[in-house]
């Protein structure tokens, strides 16, 4: 059992998280690229933007893991995750799923959504792990993607 108190803090990005922020999202990111044919969504995003947006929350020094999210009125857009590849398997990805959890009930929203491309294989078992449901599979332009949601206990 770790001891929580001596995790890293999640907190609200800054602008000098941006390029932290790009650094991380690419690393996480890249090895797609060639599996699923196109650059993924993420490694386009506008960070300093989503940044100033504060879309934003990263946790570790130096950034290890971050998510980007958006409140809509009816739930929570869980629009990225990432965890730099150094980090893998000392429950970054976990801490940041549980605090978006955590965020969406604090705003009042009864779930949270999320899509990944279907190439994205591990995303496929790891999402119904943490009590996320497939809705549909669509096609956004070059993108397929399986689209999920997790409904959260009040």
């Amino acid at each position: 059992m770790t001891d929580s108190s001596r995790e890293p803090r999640i907190r609200p990005a800054v602008v000098a998280d941006v390029a932290a922020v790009r650094a991380v999202t690419d690393a996480a990111y890249q090895p797609y690229i060639e599996r699923i044919g196109v650059v993924p969504q993420p490694m386009r995003t506008d960070h300093a933007a989503t940044i100033a947006a504060g879309r934003v929350f990263v946790t570790g020094e130096p950034v290890a893991g971050l998510v980007v999210v958006e409140a809509h009125e009816d739930h929570l857009f869980l629009d990225s995750v990432a965890v730099h590849p150094d980090a893998h398997g000392q429950g970054v990805g976990r801490r940041l799923l549980t605090f978006v959890d955590a965020h969406a009930r604090a705003l009042g929203l009864p779930e949270v959504r999320l899509y990944t491309n279907a190439m994205m294989w591990e995303n496929q078992r790891l999402y119904p792990r943490y009590g996320y449901e497939l809705m549909e599979r669509r096609v956004d332009g070059p993108y397929d993607r399986l689209h999920y949601r997790k409904r959260l206990a009040p």
